[in-house]
């Protein structure tokens, strides 16, 4: 009776969210972005996760940017690190549906990583020895196997102490971020792609990662939920698979600028907040802990604005970018540059706007100039014929990008 009564509950609230939270839920994405603030961080103790793309993601973060993701990561349904070489075949064949005779190549990977660092593609691997890495696998994962788990774990005992290392494969969860209070049955695939396994997957991940911890918040949450412009850092974010905003999870005490932990949660493919609004950055369980424990929970957000890419993935196999696994990736640095924003690191960017003709525009360098017509400095927008006769105002919202109009 009690799993009836948990299973109806779960479904009368997807359709609250479906059909009475939907229409606010759009108002506010549209309307509340901000810039993201400045916080208190402990920059030795920043951290990673992801499920499924995210988890891939995760995974390019942590090894990429070892010097920033010091803590650790937690991967849940994700492979090695570069596993799918560029190539969406390999993403879909042995880095999702590996089988013992088409398994990620690991060993290859493992070079390719050693190279990177050396030429500073990425960051020193040295920095990953002292990690803590969180593995997951569940036992009926039908989309990513619980094989290509097993690479990942020999991918990182190159680089982490064994010590460091956790592989849970014990519980018989489908391809889903797992729960002990909210989302499907078990052994259920499908949308929201939250499950509910009675395992408290976020808090043993962070756990793993931070060590000992404050008892989660079972209550009301004491913090509040940030929204902020994405594209504060990286260029029309839904030509490269990101959405314009994304949200944080701030602790009360966090937002007291007290010293916090920073923790960035990528969700996987279906999951961003146009597929199922906001359960993955509520209902997840990590707000709990981090209410408790004074950790920032940072959610960036994919987006859907590629053919090849309809269902908000993180790019881990080359959709939009050939160095989407390198620190120059586009969503590298953008996740990136949101973790240095949070920590302080770099401050604000503040948007300049300059009315000027075509003609002034180029040669300050605002502008190019191609067969006498201008074009903005990294939007590339047509602003007509270059010459001193026409003005133009361009704002520069980004170092180095420049577009038609004023500053937001």
């Amino acid at each position: 009776m009690p799993d009836r009564i948990l299973a109806a509950r779960s479904v009368l609230r997807a359709c609250r969210n479906a059909l009475v939270l939907a229409p606010l839920f759009i108002i506010l994405q549209a309307g509340a972005a901000g810039a993201l603030p400045a916080y208190n961080v402990d920059t030795n103790q920043v951290s990673v996760s992801g499920l499924s793309s995210g988890a891939f993601m995760a995974v390019q973060l942590h090894v990429a940017y070892s010097a920033t993701f010091k803590a650790g990561a937690g991967i849940v349904a994700g492979g090695p690190f570069f596993c799918a070489q560029g190539s969406v075949f390999t993403a879909t064949g042995p880095c999702m549906a590996a089988t013992a005779g088409n398994k990620p190549a690991t060993a290859a990977l493992v070079s390719i990583t050693k190279r990177w660092a050396r030429d500073g593609s990425i960051d020193d691997t040295a920095n990953l020895a002292a990690s803590k890495v969180y593995l997951y696998s569940g036992t009926r994962d039908s989309v990513v196997r619980p094989a290509v788990m097993n690479e990942a774990r020999k991918y990182y005992r190159h680089f982490v102490n064994s010590a460091g290392i956790f592989y849970k494969h014990d519980v018989a969860s489908e391809h889903a971020m797992v729960t002990d209070y909210y989302g499907g049955a078990c052994a259920v695939k499908g949308s929201p792609y939250i499950d509910n396994c009675h395992f408290d997957l976020a808090g043993d991940m962070l756990r793993w990662i931070y060590g000992p911890l404050a008892a989660r918040n079972d209550g009301a949450l004491g913090g509040a939920f940030v929204q902020f412009r994405q594209s504060d850092f990286i260029a029309d974010p839904t030509l490269h698979g990101m959405a314009d905003n994304g949200w944080l999870y701030v602790p009360l005490n966090c937002a007291d600028m007290q010293r916090c932990k920073l923790h960035v949660v990528l969700h996987g493919c279906h999951q961003d907040t146009s597929a199922i609004f906001d359960q993955f950055y509520r209902d997840t369980g990590y707000n709990k802990w981090a209410d408790t424990n004074n950790i920032i929970m940072l959610y960036p957000q994919g987006g859907s604005g590629s053919l090849n890419n309809p269902d908000a993935c993180w790019d881990w196999w080359g959709d939009d970018d050939p160095d989407y696994a390198k620190r120059s990736g586009r969503q590298m640095a953008a996740i990136k540059g949101m973790v240095d924003r949070i920590t302080g690191a770099v401050p604000p960017f503040l948007c300049i706007a300059s009315t000027a003709s075509n003609y002034s525009h180029v040669m300050a360098g605002r502008a190019h100039d191609f067969f006498g017509f201008a074009y903005a400095v990294g939007s590339n927008q047509d602003m007509g014929l270059d010459n001193a006769l026409i003005d133009t105002t361009l704002a520069q919202t980004l170092p180095g990008y420049y577009a038609i109009g004023n500053c937001p």
